[in-house]
């Protein structure tokens, strides 16, 4: 026990130098959605935290360096320490954390193609850019193909898989009793979302993720979304409407034989100001779309 201490210790020294000029200044934001569930904001994807009796979970655990701000952050809303991390896919700004809530005690869950991608090198066309596969202790230990449930809390949780939508690995967590869901990436709030084409992804695929999420949520569920605030149905049915529309316009355009050029000079983003102000603009919007629809 004293080594493991010892360990995370240095580990935690290591990651803060390494991210000292990234994340130094990086703060922790906690909004509670209920007395046992809260969203956590840093840097990279929204966290979920679900508290109680038995035991705490996570959802999503952001960037390696931010381990001990997420740690002390969830001392002041927890009894216990992190005891499960579910994650909703293998990117690194949800999963970067796993190799150190790991060495803290936690177990991992996560679909089975995320342990697939973090276990091998990853390359990104899109950005030309290799992501190295992540040490042993980053790798989901509890893996599933479809569906699964928890029972923690009082509560039934149900951790649904999305098919080739953000990625090939997606899931939505749903806690039924409370009526909070955590989507992901398959939900970036007032946002145009970043597809992984190369990792499984598909626009249609997300789309559908979306209208699977609107039939399970009602006007009182509260949502995480993958990026961006705490959400509504109504938030999701705008987003929805959005993707949905630009998708639609880019795809007749596209059958239409106009090119990628032609199809940008069209303005179709227009009318949905600040949804490209992200970290996915207007145009590498419409290039996720066209080349989509390119390879199909």
């Amino acid at each position: 026990m004293k080594k493991l201490f010892i360990s995370i210790i240095f580990l935690g020294f290591v990651y803060t130098l390494i991210g000292q000029d990234r994340f130094s200044k990086v703060q922790i934001t906690i909004v509670e959605i209920t007395p046992q569930l809260f969203m956590l904001q840093g840097s990279g994807g929204n966290i979920g935290i679900f508290t109680g009796e038995d035991a705490t979970i996570m959802i999503d655990d952001q960037y390696a360096p931010l381990f001990w701000k997420l740690k002390t952050a969830i001392r002041r809303i927890a009894d216990h320490k992190v005891r499960y991390v579910i994650n909703t896919h293998w990117h690194g700004d949800h999963t970067g954390g796993n190799a150190s809530f790991a060495k803290d005690g936690a177990i991992i869950f996560a679909h089975e193609n995320v342990r697939k991608r973090l276990s091998t090198d990853q390359f990104n066309k899109a950005f030309n850019r290799t992501t190295k596969a992540t040490p042993k202790d980053a790798w989901p230990v509890v893996t599933f193909t479809s569906d699964m449930k928890l029972h923690i809390n009082g509560e039934d949780i149900g951790i649904i898989h999305i098919e080739h939508a953000h990625t090939d690995g997606d899931a939505f967590v749903y806690f039924s009793n409370a009526n909070v869901i955590h989507m992901g990436d398959t939900f970036f709030n007032k946002r145009f979302p970043y597809i992984d084409l190369g990792s499984g992804g598909s626009v249609a695929g997300l789309i559908k993720a979306v209208e699977k999420a609107l039939m399970i949520v009602d006007e009182e569920t509260k949502i995480i979304p993958g990026h961006g605030e705490l959400a509504s149905k109504s938030d999701l049915k705008m987003y929805h409407e959005v993707v949905n529309t630009v998708y639609n316009e880019v795809k007749e355009a596209f059958e239409s034989g106009k090119s990628i050029e032609e199809i940008k000079a069209m303005g179709i983003t227009q009318k949905h100001k600040g949804w490209g102000s992200g970290f996915i603009s207007d145009e590498r919007f419409i290039d996720i779309i066209w080349t989509d629809l390119d390879r199909n």
